[in-house]
């Protein structure tokens, strides 16, 4: 029995959200069973407040690898008719990253060694932060920039943070505890393509220091516990 070739394996992504309603799934996996492709993985998720139904689906070619285009070509028909925002890429392409902290660097170093260990496969393209290089180890080669943020210069550093995703091509942006408020207006462009990954108590415990209030909210839960 002859192997497959490596590029008739190679892994595709495709990423879809729609209006959420019966049939979903079927429709669209019928579709690349027809096109010759075999699902290795899919996770979905329904929306409730926002009605709104996200998945996404790795497959692989069983036959001929008809590449991105012909993929979002043969798809194109179901979720259109979904009235879906969608794309198809290759996942031997990574993503191009753009990492966003300020001084306390605990979430971007936890970043810079998976990337460098390869368990992030991801194309980081740099880090921007409101505080100086200085404040950060183990940046490398990564290439860093600083764009400090005042209250009346708030757009402008925004707004070169906007233009340097549109330089690099970015595909996704991530807040490593990246200790901004991010405006209506930079939050509307970067939709779909940010994510935020600091592991904060927020907004269950507001204004500073939300660990501390953790703390002291479950030792006082302990204390009434023992004394009832």
């Amino acid at each position: 029995m002859r192997a497959e070739s490596p590029e008739q394996t190679r892994p595709y992504v495709l990423q879809f959200s729609c209006e959420n309603k019966p049939g979903i799934v079927a429709s669209v996996t019928t579709t690349l069973a027809q096109l010759g492709c075999d699902i290795t993985d899919g996770q979905q998720f329904d929306d409730r407040l926002s009605g709104r139904f996200f998945a996404r689906l790795a497959f692989v070619p069983v036959r001929t690898d008809l590449g991105e285009e012909g993929y979002g070509t043969g798809l194109a028909p179901v979720l259109r008719s979904l009235d879906a925002e969608w794309s198809v890429r290759s996942a031997a392409r990574p993503r191009r990253v753009l990492v966003l902290a300020s001084k306390a660097d605990h979430c971007l170093v936890d970043l810079l060694y998976r990337y460098r260990t390869g368990e992030l496969p991801m194309d980081l393209v740099g880090v921007v932060s409101n505080h100086p290089r200085e404040s950060f180890t183990g940046l490398g080669e990564v290439p860093f920039h600083h764009l400090p943020v005042a209250p009346e210069t708030k757009a402008d550093q925004e707004r070169s943070i906007l233009e340097l995703v549109e330089r690099e091509n970015v595909d996704l942006v991530v807040l490593a505890r990246y200790m901004q408020i991010l405006s209506d207006d930079l939050a509307t462009a970067l939709e779909g393509r940010c994510i935020n990954i600091h592991h904060s108590f927020l907004p269950g415990f507001k204004g500073a220091k939300p660990y501390h209030q953790a703390y002291e909210r479950g030792s006082s839960s302990s204390a009434r516990r023992r004394t009832t």
